[in-house]
């Protein structure tokens, strides 16, 4: 767990349909229509009214995120972010990665979230490499906290136990170092 100022960042191993936050982040393709993974199950979890009013939001471009009511989930809220398929990196993968956490915590603060859950975004089948992903991940979460007065707590929620502890190495990483005594 990290904590910068008033918000705490911490891994966690976890089913991110069963968080009970004010927003949990949806790995989405770019028709917001449902797919596999972690999309597939929030689509199952949340009911058929989720994929009615995703049909009249028409889609979402890489890199952007969309907002839904949660329905049947415990959150509130979910943030529809389409990540970029890994095409070796040379294809303005990683800006696309930033753009999709940016996107969603600037959504999060639209509708006044305090709590939020992010998967590991392009991870499954978009094959963006873990160790990367996980870095643009926490970089671009703590980059934009100044902007973000009303968010107190932000989980990544990990699909096994090697993605948790990368996240956990990421956040102790970016810990500050005890203050020597004087």
């Amino acid at each position: 767990m990290l904590s910068i100022d008033r918000c705490t960042l911490e891994a966690r191993v976890a089913d991110i349909t069963t968080l009970d936050v004010d927003a949990i982040v949806n790995a989405a393709n770019t028709s917001l229509l449902g797919g596999g993974g972690v999309d597939g199950a929030i689509h199952r979890a949340a009911g058929k009214e989720l994929l009615r009013e995703c049909e009249a939001l028409g889609g979402c471009a890489t890199g952007d995120a969309k907002l839904t009511r949660g329905y049947h989930l415990p959150a509130r809220y979910v943030i529809h972010a389409v990540g970029p398929v890994w095409r070796g990196g040379t294809h303005g993968e990683a800006d696309l990665l930033a753009s999709c956490y940016q996107r969603s915590l600037e959504v999060a603060r639209e509708a006044n979230c305090a709590s939020i859950a992010f998967p590991a975004i392009s991870c499954g089948i978009y094959r963006f490499p873990p160790d990367e992903a996980v870095r643009i991940a926490v970089e671009t979460v703590i980059e934009n906290l100044p902007r973000m007065p009303q968010l107190e707590q932000v989980i990544f929620a990990c699909f096994d136990h090697d993605m948790f502890e990368r996240y956990q190495a990421e956040l102790q990483r970016r810990q500050a170092p005890p203050s020597k005594p004087v």
